[in-house]
């Protein structure tokens, strides 16, 4: 389904930029659900920090298409992981859409967005775009409060937009640095597989997400990991960058 919004401009781009990691540029680019990628992780909450009426960002009213200080409905949550905050999200809609079309997303409490995207046909998902942000960025002040320690000076983030029924919804979610140190930690540690010289990894199974291929939601850097797959397809995949074509269901 084609999609008439794009999260892209001048700063946020589809390629990630050459300096991330491979693990960034990862995670940047994975489709999907953000929530359950991290749920191959561990256990995940969600904290909701805030939902008002506001005004969109700077970058972010030419992607809604709407004007600069047109109303919004906001969405700020925490995800974490075994009570570790691991992502910052931000969305957004036009304040008419939130009590039409994405009424639903005002009801949601503590339960993750994808509930919704994952499960609606109709909605279709721009391409993911990312970039650094620097303090200057409000999603890096609102990521800032909660990192412990001493924050970075840059923070890396990704954004799409969905549409259902010709009303956008923009999604952007902010990296934390504690999720870069699990994928390091996890890293550093071998493997049951590669432990033993005698045991084989299975082979890898193409799991279905809504009747389409899991290549249409899989990572453009590296292959989803297999925990991530034998996740999904127990859930059969309730839930779940300018590319030529629109991304549908890819969601968070």
């Amino acid at each position: 389904m084609p999609i008439r919004f794009d999260a892209a401009d001048a700063h946020w781009r589809v390629a990630p930029l050459p300096g991330f990691s491979a693990a960034q540029k990862d995670w940047l680019t994975r489709g999907g659900s953000l929530t359950a990628h991290l749920r191959t992780l561990g256990a995940v909450a969600v904290r909701v920090t805030r939902e008002a009426v506001a005004l969109p960002w700077a970058d972010e009213h030419a992607a809604l298409g709407l004007a600069p200080r047109a109303p919004v409905w906001v969405r700020e949550v925490v995800l974490s992981v075994d009570g570790v905050p691991f992502v910052a999200a931000h969305s957004v809609a036009p304040l008419a859409a939130s009590v039409g079309v994405w009424q639903a997303t005002r009801r949601l409490r503590t339960r993750p967005l994808a509930e919704l995207l994952y499960s609606d046909s109709s909605v279709a998902r721009s391409s993911l775009v990312s970039r650094r942000l620097t303090a200057r960025h409000p999603l890096y002040r609102l990521a800032a409060i909660e990192i412990g320690g001493v924050r970075p000076h840059t923070l890396v983030a990704r954004r799409s937009v969905f549409e259902r029924h010709g009303a956008p919804l923009m999604v952007t979610e902010c990296m934390l640095p504690a999720l870069w140190a699990r994928l390091a930690s996890s890293a550093s540690t071998p493997s049951a597989y590669s432990a033993s010289p005698h045991v084989h990894a299975p082979q890898r199974t193409h799991v279905r997400e809504h009747g389409r291929p899991l290549e249409h939601t899989a990572s453009r850097a590296h292959g989803a990991p297999r925990a991530e797959q034998e996740h999904l397809s127990e859930r059969d995949a309730n839930e779940s960058g300018h590319a030529p074509t629109s991304d549908r269901k890819e969601k968070r």
